[in-house]
């Protein structure tokens, strides 16, 4: 739906804005002119906000003009379209918008199920004939689904109350039987349970309705049923209504009008009483004749048919029939994309009060076989149409305060593992992509609004001054909404930590840190999550506390995972200052080893070196910028580079590798050099034993080859502790280099490139001075073959690499091939 909403910066003036998600009262809105860019989304509170329908600014004479403030949409629509006005009409042709008295007046910021409550009237169809009304008072709505007691009756006829969704089209507003002439009489068979007038109840029933009206907005997702093409005398297939997990042969016997026609069972057994049931196009159950044999399924033979084997062409034959044609039935297989063993809460047909765990047995077309939970045997086992009102996703009890039946022995479930990430593609085809867990619900009366508040909790503020840790880039925190909520705990928690993986540097290894979050006090609901990194996309199940208070907790242990303030994402709002003054603490605070190092002191007593002198503090290598594309520059102001990245640490790359063997290391987006005094050298703690082994290789190779060595020969440091001293050239040592430098800086190779494995090509890449680009070949399984085939357009398009990073990376590989036909080539 599209609203018309008023410009912060120049209140007079509005633009047109599309809801994208609602929360209670609260409006998720994007501007048009944004397309699927989310980052300019923005929530509003129904209740204060300005918001009006589509055309209020042209009824009202007010300015529909983009937000003057935002030049980036000014300038976007601007480029495809000469004005405003052009882009609103082709932006709004064929849109919906929002009535207006949900935006103004009483029902203002209200869901349309909670506009129903108890004791509001309505009119319900009769269920053996179209023609036939009856006042029904709402005894209970419970999530949209309402249980009805007609007019008339009293608290002693509750076995009489029926249950239908709101939006079944039996269901009318008061008064709409009498505007279209239909009669209002009580169903035949409740008419002897009241022995007084029942012209009565009806103008009681009426003048309780009239007292408080229904808003016509409850209707306004009634679908209207299409006109049918049925006749009188065909044939179809349907799910029997009288007996469970059959599908049998019907026929047409009695056309209504253009919208309903009444079926009936085939029955050719001698003295039948007929079993008919009225229908419309979109009726659940009704299947052309043969769709049974084309889905594998077994069709019942009529009652009293001689033959063994049931044969349409043969039955139509001697019936003298035809079969209904394929137009005149919807989609027969569309599925919704349900699946085998999938899990979800259904209405048992035998107690319409009960809802129960369903487990999907079978999908055929777009009927599916449920075994319901917690029912005996053979009652347990029903068919439903895929847009059944009697089937709800897993944990609709739960929201709505209501009792489901749980199952009678507990459902044998593995035990949960923690796995590595994996991408999206590599899941197996057979599986669902995400599953919803049953959460089994014991059937005890709860308070509704007692169950609410404990399930729903207020807003979890993102307090974007906070210490953001390694993980999260802190100039996409400060672009993510103040807070989110309020709302169902579940679904708060799910979009806050999905915009929270969206924020990281690395997506992944958040939603690997997330996944291993867990706590055995918590009353926790799984729920998938996805993430995208280098074009690549990984889901994993993340378990979410479903209490209000339980949120604190995990919003703090949440962000003590991320190495973060633990004030970041909470239920308290940070205004001025951190109760943990994270804005004067060091970086190191919140992690556990991002950023640990220790300063190199020198041993006790000196360390002596070949010729017996001191070894003097060793520079630290500069460190060089790991490579990552940013396909998409921000313009914001805020400093990029996380504290404590891992590019800080050897121990934190090692991790990373471990953890998601995905991508470079670098989190940075802007260039980033260390100084270092040879005074104060600080390295990791792996260091120290490695640095001391270069001192000695140098100083020994120094002492006998420098006079042969040329003056201006560039040496690497990855290179000195193979340094032999009656060659003049650098050895490899066993198992690590491929490659030594000849005097003439040409490559020397001690194997043939194209044998090389692909961890031989990434320890070639790691000699050079494109080494942060080693992950890449990693991930794409390069090996010697695949590098000498590398060019430079190649390696921009496949890599995604800036043409500088490209450049260099080409310039080493043709070192490579240049070396390959040097040595190998003939």
């Amino acid at each position: 739906m599209k609203l018309e909403v008023a410009n912060k910066s120049s209140p007079d003036t509005y633009w047109v804005a599309t809801i994208i998600t609602t929360c209670g009262q609260l409006l998720l809105l994007r501007f048009s002119g944004y397309g699927d860019d989310r980052k300019a989304d923005f929530w509003c509170d129904v209740m204060t906000a300005e918001l009006h329908p589509v055309g209020w600014c042209t009824q009202n004479n007010k300015t529909l003009m983009p937000p003057e403030d935002n030049i980036y949409l000014r300038k976007a629509i601007k480029e495809k379209y000469s004005d405003w006005t052009e882009f609103l009409i082709q932006d709004l042709t064929g849109s919906r918008t929002a009535p207006a008295n949900l935006l103004e007046g009483p029902l203002r910021g209200k869901n349309t199920v909670d506009l129903i409550i108890d004791g509001s009237v309505l009119e319900l169809q009769d269920v053996s004939d179209p023609f036939l009304y009856w006042p029904v008072r709402v005894m209970q709505n419970v999530g949209g689904r309402l249980r009805l007691r007609y007019a008339g009756l009293t608290d002693d006829h509750q076995a009489q109350d029926t249950w239908l969704f709101y939006l079944d089209v039996r269901l009318r507003p008061l008064g709409w039987a009498l505007e279209n002439s239909f009669a209002l009489e009580p169903p035949r068979e409740l008419r002897s349970l009241r022995s007084s007038d029942w012209q009565q109840a009806l103008e009681e029933a009426r003048l309780d309705g009239q007292r408080s009206p229904l808003p016509l907005e409850v209707f306004k997702d009634h679908v209207d049923l299409p006109k049918h093409s049925f006749k009188t005398g065909m044939k179809l297939e349907m799910v029997s209504p009288w007996e469970q997990l059959q599908i049998c042969p019907v026929s047409v016997t009695r056309v209504y009008n253009e919208i309903y026609f009444q079926v009936t069972l085939d029955d050719l057994s001698v003295d039948v009483k007929p079993q008919f049931v009225v229908c419309h196009t979109h009726s659940p159950g009704i299947l052309p004749v043969q769709w049974c044999l084309k889905n594998g399924v077994s069709l019942e033979r009529p009652r009293g048919y001689e033959g063994q084997d049931f044969d349409w062409a043969d039955y139509l034959k001697q019936s003298g029939t035809e079969a209904a044609p394929d137009a005149c039935f919807p989609d027969t297989w569309q599925n919704r994309g349900f699946a085998k063993d999938m899990w979800l809460e259904a209405v048992n047909p035998h107690r319409p009060a009960e809802v129960c765990v369903a487990q999907i047995t079978q999908v055929r077309g777009r009927l599916l076989w449920l075994r319901l939970e917690g029912v005996v045997k053979p009652l347990s086992e029903c068919i439903v149409d895929v847009e059944s009102m009697d089937i709800f996703p897993v944990g609709w009890c739960e929201a709505n305060a209501y009792p489901l039946t749980p199952p009678l022995k507990p459902v044998s479930q593995k035990q949960k593992k923690i796995a590595v990430v994996q991408p999206e593609k590599q899941l197996a085809p057979s599986q669902p992509l995400e599953t919803t867990p049953v959460i089994h619900c014991q059937p005890v009366a709860m308070d509704p609004g007692a169950a609410n508040g404990r399930y729903c909790c207020s807003k979890i503020y993102v307090n974007h001054r906070c210490f953001s840790g390694p993980y999260l880039n802190k100039g996409r925190i400060a672009e993510l909404p103040q807070a989110v909520g309020p709302g169902k705990c579940t679904l708060v928690l799910k979009e806050l930590l999905s915009m929270l993986i969206n924020a990281a540097y690395k997506p992944g290894r958040v939603l690997k840190e997330l996944q291993e979050l867990e706590d055995q006090s918590w009353d926790c609901q799984e729920e998938t999550l996805k993430a995208k990194y280098k074009g690549k996309t990984y889901r994993s199940t993340i378990r979410i506390v479903r209490l209000a208070d339980q949120i604190p907790d995990f919003c703090r242990k949440v962000c003590m995972k991320l190495q973060c303030c633990p004030n970041l994402f909470s239920p308290v709002l940070v205004t001025d200052k951190c109760p943990e003054n994270c804005s004067v603490q060091t970086k190191t605070k919140y992690t556990y080893y991002y950023g640990k190092k220790r300063k190199l002191s020198k041993p006790i007593g000196g360390e002596e070196t070949a010729e017996g002198e001191l070894a003097k503090p060793t520079r630290r290598r500069k460190k060089r910028k790991a490579i990552f594309v940013q396909k998409k520059r921000r313009s914001s102001a805020v400093d990029y580079t996380p504290a404590g990245s891992p590019q800080d640490s050897d121990e934190g790359e090692e991790d990373e590798e471990m953890a998601l063997q995905s991508g470079s290391e670098g989190t940075s987006s802007e260039p980033r050099e260390d100084h270092t005094d040879a005074s104060s050298v600080e390295v990791t703690s792996s260091r120290p034993r490695r640095a001391a082994t270069l001192r000695r290789a140098a100083s020994a190779g120094n002492a006998t080859g420098s006079q042969e060595a040329p003056e201006g020969r560039r040496r690497s440091t990855r290179s000195l502790s193979a340094y032999n001293q009656n060659n003049n050239k650098y050895q490899p040592p066993k198992g690590q280099d491929v490659q030594v430098e000849e005097e003439e800086g040409q490559l020397v190779l001690d194997r043939n490139p194209l044998e090389w494995s692909v961890d031989e090509v990434v320890q070639f890449i790691n000699s050079t001075d494109c080494a942060s680009l080693a992950n890449i070949f990693q991930e794409q399984d390069i090996d010697g073959q695949a590098l000498l085939l590398l060019t430079l357009p190649t390696v921009q398009e496949c890599m995604d690499l800036k043409l500088g990073p490209a450049i260099k990376l080409c310039h080493q590989i043709e070192r490579v091939k240049v070396a390959f036909y040097r040595q190998y080539a003939n």
